[in-house]
């Protein structure tokens, strides 16, 4: 019987620093980070900076809508909105047209918030963009090419 491994520990070391998905994750994490510390003054973190500034629109969006645009299955969505609901800052209500479907909006202390921590967003946004090496729109562009 061989104690050989049966992945050999260069292969290891080949998916460590060739894992799109590894290279991603990571970054993602270390965004989300500097992002929730950035916005830790005004109550918000990240995902839910992201989830408010999806409600930002001309009229409510629908749970689908939003849980569309932000890649998320509707009960990690409605786990998300409830400590918003709570502080006042978003509602969810019933379409008056079709009471089987969720409208999402967010109140005037929500929108207030929201208003407050986006100039801060904007210059975490520009630093971190005038920091990278690469062109910010390809990377976006190839981001949005593996979400799909």
């Amino acid at each position: 019987m061989s104690n050989a491994p049966l992945i050999p520990f260069p292969t290891t070391l080949q998916v460590r620093d060739t894992c799109l998905c590894l290279h991603a994750q990571r970054a993602a994490r270390a965004l989300a980070r500097r992002f929730d510390t950035a916005l830790q003054p005004f109550g918000l973190t990240n995902q839910q900076f992201s989830l408010m500034m999806a409600l930002n629109r001309p009229e409510p969006p629908t749970m689908g809508q939003v849980a569309r645009l932000l890649v998320l299955d509707r009960t990690t969505l409605t786990a998300a909105l409830k400590p918003l609901a709570r502080r006042g800052w978003v509602t969810v209500a019933a379409n008056p047209d079709d009471r089987r479907e969720k409208r999402l909006r967010l109140t005037g202390e929500g929108e207030a918030v929201l208003a407050a921590a986006l100039p801060v967003w904007r210059a975490l946004h520009e630093a971190l963009e005038a920091g990278l090496e690469a062109d910010a729109d390809t990377l976006r562009r190839g981001l949005a090419a593996l979400s799909r």
